[in-house]
């Protein structure tokens, strides 16, 4: 969350930078700018500022605040898939408890990283329909499919396992959504979401005839 206190430390000096450091250093400083005050008041300045380098420094490696902002975002889906994977390994892989755990994740993903969430999945097009950003949005997505198709194999499901993922993932991402939006908090202001969703993932699983 953003706060009030005093400017962060720049990541790393300038003499510090040699063989593609400084890129990284600044996908670094974007990542945390974008973690303490959202992408809306993210600028590349801030990020030079933060990295201790040049306001020229990005263009060697980014055209415009976009193209960074597209690289945190695709390493947020990298981040999202990495969670839900120790989720399901933790559960069991095909199981109920597994896909469970991945929909807690997803959700619990979105409550720790919101204003990188909301990149995610924000109306940017510039950043939405980045090559590296539909890539690993796809590959997060894909992971999610195989693993309901494993589910369905383990089980007996006879169902179309893209179909099954989209339901899943249209109830928690609309959770999550909902969550960060304070709009559970608002009407129903004691919901359990973790328990909401392990009682309606059976449900999302079966065979829809």
């Amino acid at each position: 969350m953003a706060t009030d206190s005093a400017p962060a430390e720049p990541v790393q000096s300038k003499a510090g930078y040699h063989h593609g450091d400084l890129r990284e250093a600044l996908i670094s400083a974007a990542q945390q700018l974008v973690e303490e005050g959202g992408a809306d008041k993210f600028s590349l300045a801030d990020a030079c500022r933060l990295a201790g380098v040049s306001t020229a420094a990005p263009y060697r490696h980014f055209r415009n605040r976009e193209e960074i902002l597209a690289e945190v975002a695709a390493r947020g889906f990298d981040a999202l898939h990495e969670k839900s994977a120790a989720a399901v390994e933790a559960e069991g892989v095909g199981t109920t408890e597994a896909i469970v755990a991945m929909g807690k994740a997803y959700v619990a993903f979105a409550v720790e990283q919101q204003r990188l969430f909301r990149l995610m999945f924000g109306q940017n097009p510039a950043v939405k329909e980045a090559e590296q950003v539909l890539g690993t949005g796809r590959c997060c997505f894909q992971w999610v499919i195989e693993q309901v198709a494993l589910y369905c194999g383990k089980n007996n499901v006879e169902g179309d396992a893209t179909e099954i993922a989209v339901r899943l993932w249209t109830f928690v991402h609309g959770a999550a959504s909902l969550l960060i939006d304070d709009d559970y908090a608002t009407v129903v202001p004691d919901l359990d979401v973790d328990a909401m969703i392990a009682r309606a993932t059976p449900g999302l699983l079966a065979q829809v005839r």
